[in-house]
């Protein structure tokens, strides 16, 4: 058996048959809006996560509610804050590049969890440390280490909120390397070269303006 925290909660994975394998524990089901601000600047992303049925029951044991099985936002509040605080270390796996130039983020802000039909949704604003205006802009979400497997929803995956008329979104999905992926050791995943594997199974979206 081997610990790995995910959202600030140390989940174990078996090392069972699996071992071999490299593929990823948690699954997560997104929805994101690329935030303009009036004067056609890009200020950051807000995030929708919703975690699989079996990473929300963990979760969510030892969290006391007043009505058995109905958790509100403010039952929620504390694990919230605890999955903000531990994205840090993994860049919020949010990578957004403007004409080329890498961008960076500042501390997740309006942050907090639902619950709904036994689902966990994680809802965030992630902010530029400085908003930028330019005609392009390049946004990725994945876990480089693949241990997150981020899915966008069938349904309205991006949206542009408040974006200068004209701008133009193109979303493409991972291309399907689980073949590859499982070819690959636990081990070799978390090191060395193949540290950023998950690349490959990165969601990309590009904007690009008048």
């Amino acid at each position: 058996m081997t610990k790995r925290v995910v959202m600030g909660l140390i989940v174990t994975v078996g090392l069972g048959l699996t071992a071999a394998h490299a593929h990823p524990h948690v699954w997560i089901t997104a929805t994101s809006e690329l935030v303009y601000a009036q004067d056609g600047s890009f200020t950051g992303v807000r995030h929708a996560w919703a975690f699989d049925d079996m990473f929300s029951t963990y979760a969510l044991q030892g969290i006391e509610t007043k009505q058995k099985g109905v958790f509100t936002r403010e039952e929620l509040a504390p694990l919230a804050q605890t999955n903000v605080e531990s994205l840090k270390e993994f860049a919020y796996f949010t990578f957004a590049k403007v004409a080329g130039k890498k961008q960076k983020f500042g501390e997740p802000v309006d942050y907090y969890l639902s619950h709904k039909d036994g689902v966990l949704t994680l809802h965030f604003f992630l902010p530029l440390k400085a908003p930028v205006k330019s005609p392009e802009l390049a946004v990725e979400v994945f876990d480089p280490s693949y241990f997150i497997d981020f899915t966008f929803a069938e349904k309205d995956p991006i949206k542009l909120a408040g974006a200068p008329a004209g701008c133009a979104l193109k979303f493409e999905r991972p291309n399907d390397g689980t073949a590859t992926a499982q070819r690959m050791s636990e081990d070799n995943f978390m090191n060395g070269d193949n540290s950023n594997y998950g690349a490959m199974f990165a969601n990309k979206v590009e904007v690009k303006c008048p």
